[in-house]
């Protein structure tokens, strides 16, 4: 009996290490997607790379474009390379990108290397929730998987907090934002150096490697012997079911064609809330309202803040009401919340103090509403849209809206500030918010999705 416990206690052991380190991809994720917020204000100085406003939208959204096509390759390379080999090529590229964008010598070689970084960071975006997946037995999945959406806050926050840091000691040295950049090198070696103690995922290794090996992994990571044979079941399926898919299915099949036009809006909701200008341009935002650069970069640490508890406390909450109820209340409190801070910029009613504590409390809800609600939804809502034999590719789909949304967005921002101004730009999120709320009730129908479902 004491021999049995010890081995759950070792077993339980490994696997929480193992899913610690595969989420280090998330946080890495989370860090990238996030240093440029607190950077972007120094090296767009004239002593420095001197950005014009178009510029800057080419500078922040390269790495989004790159993530477009990195995930979109994922599951390419997943199944050919492997998880674990994989997840250290994504490190190695991690760890080079990253120090060449902290080397640029001008805004192309910026733009190129952000590109490259963004090959890694969308090849992550995929790559760690799935190996998470596939290393956890069926009662930890939803647990482990969480790791790597509460690990991309968490770096997020981290990039906001040492870029803080670095800010407002070194702020006088314009040249920081080349100290900011380089900072994120490190989690991606730690986990290129952690990375050889991972074991294989045992999906994987009955595809490519035969089941003995797989079975042996399972066991390593103290799976039931039911969920062993479950597994390999699935596992046998899902390569039929690869074998199967055939794309003309979607432009003969209306009930396919339904489905494949509610996860395209789905993935374009998220990111049409505006959500990743906050993310990308928080520091760019808080200057123009009227807060100093140290102010600006502080204000990104309760930006990042509120996101990781909203996130934490969001995950709760979707086992508790209806899916497409809580993304309709997400959009349109984001709605109300951004005519709100639209009214704020515009009115001329407190003194300059007090109209930056309510700018930077107002997104601070804002971020609470969509990263509580509306973006765990969205990526919920995607994993429960296709019937098995589509899902993975699909996803895929959707998955590609979210980070093509995402680049036009980063790409057009700073140029929407000058033209329409900070207030003009939030209150154009305000109406696409509600837009996304008919966009929602006329092609995300619970009943349609069901239906769809059901013939499929």
């Amino acid at each position: 009996m004491k021999d049995n416990d010890g081995s759950l206690r070792t077993g339980s052991s490994f696997l929480r290490y193992t899913s610690y380190i595969i989420a280090l991809g998330g946080f890495l994720f989370g860090y990238d997607t996030g240093v440029i917020n607190g950077a972007l204000s120094f090296l767009s100085r004239p002593d420095q790379l001197n950005l014009s406003s178009s510029v800057q939208g080419l500078v922040s959204s390269s790495l989004v474009l790159g993530c477009t096509f990195g995930a979109m390759s994922n599951s390419y390379l997943a199944n050919h390379v492997g998880r674990k080999k994989l997840l250290q090529w994504v490190a190695v590229i991690f760890t080079f990108a990253t120090l060449a964008c902290s080397l640029s010598m001008n805004s192309w070689m910026l733009i190129g290397a952000r590109f490259i970084l963004g090959l890694s960071v969308g090849v992550a975006s995929s790559l760690s929730p799935l190996y998470l997946n596939e290393i956890s037995p069926d009662k930890l999945k939803a647990k482990n998987v969480n790791k790597n959406a509460i690990a991309i806050v968490l770096g997020q926050l981290m990039a906001f907090t040492v870029n803080a840091i670095l800010g407002s000691i070194w702020g006088s040295w314009h040249s920081i934002w080349r100290v900011m950049m380089a900072v994120a090198a490190l989690p991606a070696i730690l986990l290129w150096v952690l990375s050889f103690e991972l074991p294989k995922s045992p999906f994987w290794q009955i595809v490519s490697e035969g089941r003995d090996r797989a079975v042996e992994t399972f066991r390593q990571l103290h799976f039931p012997k039911l969920d062993i044979r479950e597994a390999i079941t699935e596992a046998k399926e899902e390569i039929k079911n690869e074998d199967s898919f055939n794309w003309k299915e979607f432009f003969t099949n209306k009930y396919m064609m339904y489905l494949l036009v509610a996860g395209v809006t789905v993935g374009f909701i998220q990111q049409a809330s505006g959500i990743n200008t906050v993310m990308y341009y928080g520091t760019v935002i808080l200057e123009k309202v009227g807060l100093g650069s140290g102010a600006s970069l502080y204000g990104n640490i309760l930006i990042g803040a509120v996101s990781s508890l909203a996130i934490l406390a969001g995950s709760r909450l979707l086992g508790k009401a209806h899916h497409q109820h809580l993304l309709l209340a997400g959009l349109i409190s984001n709605g109300v919340t951004l005519f709100i801070l639209n009214w704020v910029m515009r009115a001329d009613l407190f003194s300059q103090t007090v109209n930056n504590i309510l700018v930077l409390l107002i997104l601070a809800i804002f971020l609470a509403i969509q990263q509580g609600i509306v973006s765990p939804v969205t990526w919920l809502l995607l994993s429960e849209l296709f019937p098995q034999h589509v899902k993975a590719t699909m996803n895929s789909v959707g998955t590609a809206t979210i980070w093509i949304t995402n680049f036009l967005i980063s790409l057009i921002f700073p140029i929407l500030l000058d033209v329409l101004g900070t207030a003009g730009v939030f209150l154009a999120f305000a109406l696409a918010n509600i837009g996304c709320v008919v966009l929602a009730e006329l092609l995300i129908n619970p009943r349609l999705i069901k239906r769809a479902n059901g013939v499929l």
